[in-house]
């Protein structure tokens, strides 16, 4: 019955919320979730090659025991594949809004596959740039409220970003600083020697890439079909340039 089958696609309104840069939306669309920001789409759970890819590729070639951060919970893709991986010893995820983090113990849980509740698992509800500029005097892994608000500390052997839309398509503006030269600064400061940094991208960034390039002795880029559109990318880098390392 194509007339019912369309009924059960069309988008129902899960929860709402009041977030640091507006309205969030939580939707249902036949199995799938959807979050929607300010009435602009953000992200949905149809997929997540890439997102899964944006962690696997950044530890492929790292050693146990590595240390992961993740920059945006999202729909928990990342996280999800992150505590899969054996070499991963601990996870730290940095997500600005905490009705993300609460859907992840509810509508969501099933997409970080219960993710939240691995001990090597650590969910800060902060700002990433507020949070990487803080006082380094507490690690992955610290004790404490494991969704507070605090700085962070230490340094990672996996970054692996996915704020926003990525580098060249931000809805919310403030997102820009972590893809321009002073967020990668701050970036760069908490990666381990052997550091890796992944991002993913919802298209190309030719001018990211390039800042990247200026950076690491290393770039790749990884391109992900989807069914409509550009491909997502997630971009790889390593070797940091005059890094002091840890």
């Amino acid at each position: 019955m194509p007339g019912l089958a369309r009924e059960q696609e069309r988008p129902v309104v899960v929860e709402r919320a009041r977030g640091g840069d507006g309205e969030l939306v939580l939707r249902r669309c036949g199995e799938h979730h959807e979050i929607i920001s300010n009435g602009v789409f953000l992200m949905d759970t149809r997929d997540g090659r890439s997102e899964r890819l944006l962690v696997r590729a950044a530890v492929a070639d790292l050693k146990a025991p590595v240390r992961v951060l993740v920059g945006g919970l999202g729909v928990g893709f990342s996280l999800a594949e992150a505590v899969t991986l054996p070499q991963v010893a601990a996870v730290t995820v940095v997500e600005k809004e905490p009705a993300v983090i609460a859907w992840h113990r509810t509508h969501l849980r099933h997409c970080s596959a219960g993710a939240l509740e691995d001990p090597r698992v650590r969910v800060h509800c902060a700002d990433l740039l507020e949070w990487l500029a803080g006082s380094p005097g507490r690690g992955p892994g610290a004790a404490g409220d494991a969704t507070d608000g605090g700085a962070g500390g230490g340094v990672f052997d996996a970054v692996c970003l996915d704020i926003d839309n990525g580098p060249d398509w931000t809805v919310t503006a403030s997102n820009a600083r972590l893809y321009g030269a002073a967020g990668l600064d701050l970036v760069a400061a908490r990666m381990s020697r052997r550091g890796v940094l992944a991002v993913w991208s919802a298209a190309a960034a030719p001018a990211f890439e390039e800042l990247l390039r200026g950076r690491f002795a290393e770039v790749r880029v990884r391109r992900v079909p989807v069914p409509r559109g550009e491909p997502d990318v997630v971009y790889l880098a390593r070797g940091l340039r005059d890094a002091a390392g840890a």
